[in-house]
């Protein structure tokens, strides 16, 4: 008894000594963090196409003990620190990608950058946060590194590219770092994760168990009738009548069949095409939407029931219909182990101060982190980066060109990163 006490003032005392030593350690780069910032946000790049920003994060990890890979999935980087001593493997995940997005903020590392997509020129930005995930993953990789005589195993640092999605005709992202191997050599115990959010105050972090964010199924519906003049519309076969029923039928889905207090789902149209003229009926329509589950039976019963709504409308009009579900990709719920999230909880309220630490509902939004999760248990957090003097109704929204968030919430970020991994290699040693 004497001894498991002793133990256990032992290990409390070393972890009271960890954390005086990553508050020090944080506080000292954060200046160099929020400078990284700047630059990634100055200098955006869109997915699949961040090679300067691979080169950015390569130089800075080669002044540190680490093994570095690169070109993971096209532009990824992948940093391994190993403490020489035995105990699980930890992986830190960031995005790198910005978004076709204009920026109008007014600041003095605002973007002004261009790029070509889809065979056009556009603005590019730093939208949804990204610039500030790398710079909170070098955060952490340089803290840890200057704590590596305290951990026990290995850290896995992964920059991943293409979070928002490969450009058409491509793949990329969290689905090809994994076919790649990015797990494994060393493999993988858990991973951790987190999104800077612009309606969380900073100094907060929100975390939910199980399905925190939703499976994404884009899917397109190809209505083929028979054209005919608008006039004489008894010679067709409407595909546009049949579309507009379509479309309120899938709502039905949802809406009938779906046991919506377990689990949220929604099934959006968000393009129509067909015809040209007023007085056509053109032969051809075509729907593009998407579908957001947050359960295995709700995703797997929306599948089914779109083929089934799909054909049976269209056989009622005397149309066909083709359904190409998924569409171009399609990314799994992402799924935070409950076990590992209860196991972690103790290291958020001692990071950011119990009060601090929120338990949210799940969102309908999508995040590839998902797939990494479909192999290793992980975690993936939201941590503040609305200014405390700005309203939730004032902040800007991601992935909108007014998008903001304070520099001062990338601090708890590399403190939760940091924490996290020497907290889960001292209780899992």
């Amino acid at each position: 008894m004497k001894k498991t006490l002793l133990g256990l003032a032992l290990s409390l005392a070393c972890s009271a000594a960890a954390a005086q030593s990553v508050n020090e350690l944080v506080d000292k780069v954060e200046p160099q963090v929020i400078e990284w910032r700047h630059h990634f946000h100055e200098n955006p790049e869109l997915s699949n196409r961040e090679f300067e920003t691979a080169k950015y994060i390569t130089e800075y990890l080669k002044t540190l003990d680490v093994e570095i890979t690169t070109e993971v999935a096209k532009t990824g980087v992948v940093a391994v620190l190993d403490s020489g001593r035995p105990g699980p493997v930890v992986a830190l995940r960031a995005d790198m990608d910005g978004l076709p997005v204009e920026e109008r903020n007014d600041l003095p590392w605002k973007s002004t950058k261009t790029a070509e997509y889809n065979g056009n020129t556009v603005p590019v930005m730093h939208a949804c946060g990204h610039d500030t995930h790398m710079a909170m993953l070098m955060g952490a990789a340089e803290v840890l590194s200057q704590m590596k005589d305290q951990l026990h195993g290995k850290v896995k640092f992964i920059f991943q590219p293409a979070e928002e999605g490969a450009p058409p005709g491509e793949k990329g992202g969290a689905e090809v770092m994994v076919k790649e191997g990015v797990l494994k050599s060393p493999d993988v115990d858990v991973i951790f994760g987190l999104h800077i959010n612009a309606n969380t105050d900073i100094g907060k972090v929100r975390y939910t168990p199980e399905g925190a964010m939703a499976a994404v199924d884009p899917f397109k519906i190809v209505i083929k009738g028979k054209q005919a003049h608008g006039a004489y519309p008894w010679k067709s076969v409407d595909p546009i009548v049949t579309a507009a029923q379509m479309v309120m039928s899938l709502q039905t889905i949802v809406s009938r069949e779906i046991k919506v207090i377990d689990s949220a789902a929604v099934v959006s149209v968000g393009s129509i095409h067909g015809g040209n003229r007023s007085n056509i009926i053109p032969e051809e329509v075509e729907l593009v939407g998407t579908i957001r589950t947050l359960s295995k039976d709700a995703r797997e019963h929306i599948y089914e029931a779109m083929e089934r709504k799909v054909q049976g409308i269209a056989s009622s009009m005397g149309a066909k219909a083709e359904l190409t579900l998924p569409l171009d990709y399609s990314y799994p719920i992402t799924f935070n182990d409950p076990d590992l999230t209860a196991q972690m909880l103790p290291t958020l309220k001692a990071t950011a101060g119990e009060d601090n630490v929120l338990l949210s509902k799940p969102v309908t939004g999508a995040e590839d982190f998902s797939f990494f999760q479909e192999e290793v248990p992980g975690l993936y957090l939201w941590v503040g980066g609305k200014p405390l003097d700005v309203s939730v109704e004032e902040s800007p929204a991601h992935h909108t060109p007014e998008f903001y968030v304070d520099d001062k919430g990338m601090k708890l970020g590399v403190s939760l990163l940091t924490n996290m991994t020497i907290d889960y290699m001292n209780k899992n040693n």
